[in-house]
């Protein structure tokens, strides 16, 4: 399923609610993830630590406020 449309829903991986444009999961290129889940997974498979990944997570959210 690709959307480009904004929806409401919970994450399937992380399990919060979000509003936005959903990602698509990188593990099956089918499940609708959140964009935070889907900034973590592109990053990780970059091989970012999972502590520089918060980080970078924590500047976005600075700059861009849900």
């Amino acid at each position: 399923m690709k959307t480009d449309k904004p929806v409401s829903a919970v994450c399937p991986l992380c399990g919060k609610p979000y509003s936005g444009v959903p990602a698509l999961s990188r593990m099956d290129n089918q499940t609708p993830i959140c964009p935070d889940c889907g900034c973590r997974q592109a990053l990780e498979s970059l091989g970012v630590s999972k502590e520089e990944q918060e980080k970078i997570l924590s500047v976005m959210h600075r700059y861009n406020p849900a």
